[in-house]
């Protein structure tokens, strides 16, 4: 399943990639821009009630609730989506690109002399260059996803 979230969805839309969901989303996209991205199969996220009537509600899912971890728990429950395990942290946050393992000996000079001395793996978004690592933040975000699946 592919989205696309309006600009007023971004946390939302950083949570559907840490499940590994491509989601598109921009805060500088326009309204038309927006709209079209229904044609390439993806569903669209909104909060723009104006958008409603533009398109049509199997195309098109507006987002009632404020909080960010609750917008993706409706939309699991709305969608009946099964996040699976093995996509979890398989895009990048920040462009949605797909993520590339790398070997340590790839990030020599790319991260602080320390991440590349206390950590093994590494991985690098194919789009953006972005590079991660499992770091403290990795634990949290995964209790988090526990809590919010029910897992």
């Amino acid at each position: 399943m592919r989205f696309a979230a309006d600009r007023m969805l971004g946390k939302l839309a950083k949570w559907l990639r840490i499940l590994g969901y491509d989601t598109l989303y921009s805060r500088t996209l326009s309204s038309e821009k927006f709209l079209a991205l229904a044609d390439e199969g993806r569903i669209l996220l909104s909060r723009n009630t104006r958008l409603l009537a533009k398109m049509a509600p199997d195309r098109l899912i507006f987002v009632e609730a404020n909080d960010p971890q609750v917008q993706l728990q409706d939309l699991i429950c709305l969608l009946g989506l099964k996040p699976d395990p093995d996509r979890f942290f398989g895009r990048c946050t920040v462009c949605n690109g797909r993520l590339e393992a790398l070997k340590a000996e790839d990030v020599v000079g790319k991260v602080p002399d320390y991440i590349w001395t206390s950590h093994t793996k590494f991985s690098e978004c194919r789009s953006c260059g972005r590079i991660y690592w499992p770091g403290s933040h990795l634990a949290r975000t995964r209790r988090e996803i526990g809590r919010l699946l029910g897992v």
